[in-house]
């Protein structure tokens, strides 16, 4: 789950991190009244969860409070990247004198922790890695040495930080560190971490991504999941704790295993080719192990998209017998009913095949398509997406 800038500056305010003081509203005659209450000059930030909103126009210098309601009304409704701004920060104006950049992050390519750093901060780090890779300092860390202090001083030669801000930095990297473990995260970004005049290190700005497989030890960040902006979708399947992911296209697709499932994806999406350019609708994978009852709620999900228009069910059975997922199958439309009016394609191999495929030609519903072979059935649900 990506978080907002607020709710990254809240976080790491609570592991001690230095950060400055804000509002976040949602009309702008709310983020007049937080820029009188802050008095002075304001930065009015527009609260979407992807990057370049400077360049978008959604972060802008108040002066005044009349004047941070302009730019409030300005920013608000603003698309940033397809992102629509629905709620804007409201926070003191701070002086810089130099800008930095800094991050943990979840190296899976290498299973590992990584540290990033860089006296160059302020613009996109992936500018400054493409055309400065010198500029930007990358530190392995160990999950069990974790970093304190001196680990945090490495880091710090590592980038070549100012000796006169050295000691502080190394201490907001170990408060970074903190709440990366804590929060159980797989991405901590300060950008830009800044010098004001007076010598004091901020964090300016903060992205976190926290790490969804972990929520059972983190009941309070459900908190801060925005239930208007999430995708009914994905919310219902989430409550149903459904390993699923919104696309955009027709064909909804469900199997069992994630390799499974993303070989599901490519081979409708190629077959789509010749039927109109028809694409998969989503991502969803029951599982190794997942029951009738998953079935029949994944089923539930995807049927309730309006994009789809045709279903392909495409299971292995090894832990999950085929007789299991065709009993699934025709559960869920049985609890569907008359909902239940897309066509469905079933293709299934393997652990009681033979079972599976029985209970499905005996249930005998109109909506149900069997074909034997993986391409067969993409082609087949891509046809029948492409004629409805």
């Amino acid at each position: 789950m990506d978080l907002y800038e607020y709710q990254a500056k809240e976080l790491f305010a609570s592991h001690g991190v230095p950060t400055l003081p804000g509002t976040v509203v949602d009309n702008a005659q709310a983020a007049k009244a937080a820029a009188e209450e802050i008095g002075g000059p304001v930065v009015v930030k527009a609260q979407v969860k992807t990057g370049g909103r400077g360049k978008a126009g959604g972060v802008k210098l108040a002066q005044t409070p009349d004047e941070a309601q302009e730019k409030a009304e300005a920013i608000l409704g603003l698309d940033i990247k397809g992102h629509i701004t629905r709620k804007v920060l409201v926070t003191a104006a701070s002086d810089i004198a130099e800008e930095y950049y800094f991050s943990f992050l979840l190296d899976r390519a290498n299973r590992n922790f990584l540290a990033m750093a860089s006296v160059e901060g302020g613009m996109e780090i992936e500018e400054v890695a493409a055309t400065k890779p010198e500029a930007l300092a990358k530190v392995a860390i160990d999950p069990i040495q974790g970093v304190d202090k001196a680990k945090a001083q490495e880091i710090v030669e590592a980038a070549k930080f100012p000796a006169d801000v050295a000691d502080q930095v190394a201490d907001v990297i170990v408060q970074l560190w903190e709440t990366f473990v804590a929060e159980d995260a797989t991405l901590v970004e300060v950008n830009p971490l800044v010098k004001d005049p007076q010598g004091k290190i901020i964090a300016l700005d903060g992205k976190v991504t926290l790490d969804d497989n972990a929520s059972f030890r983190q009941p309070k960040q459900a908190e801060l999941v925005d239930k208007a902006a999430e995708n009914p979708l994905e919310a219902k399947a989430k409550e149903k704790d459904l390993n699923y992911v919104k696309l955009d296209g027709q064909v909804g697709i469900i199997g069992n295993g994630a390799g499974l499932v993303m070989s599901t994806l490519d081979v409708v999406a190629y077959a789509g080719e010749k039927h109109g350019g028809v694409k998969p609708a989503n991502f969803l994978d029951i599982g190794g192990g997942a029951s009738a009852e998953v079935m029949a709620a994944g089923l539930d999900v995807i049927l309730n998209d309006p994009d789809v228009k045709s279903v392909f069910v495409n299971v292995f059975g090894g832990i999950t017998a085929c007789d299991a997922v065709a009993n699934g199958i025709v559960q869920a439309l049985k609890i569907l009913g008359e909902e239940a009016t897309k066509p469905l394609v079933v293709r299934l191999d393997g652990n009681n095949v033979e079972e599976g495929r029985r209970i499905l030609a005996e249930a005998n519903h109109p909506a149900v398509t069997m074909v034997d072979t993986m391409d067969g059935a993409a082609d087949k649900a891509a046809e029948l997406a492409a004629g409805a």
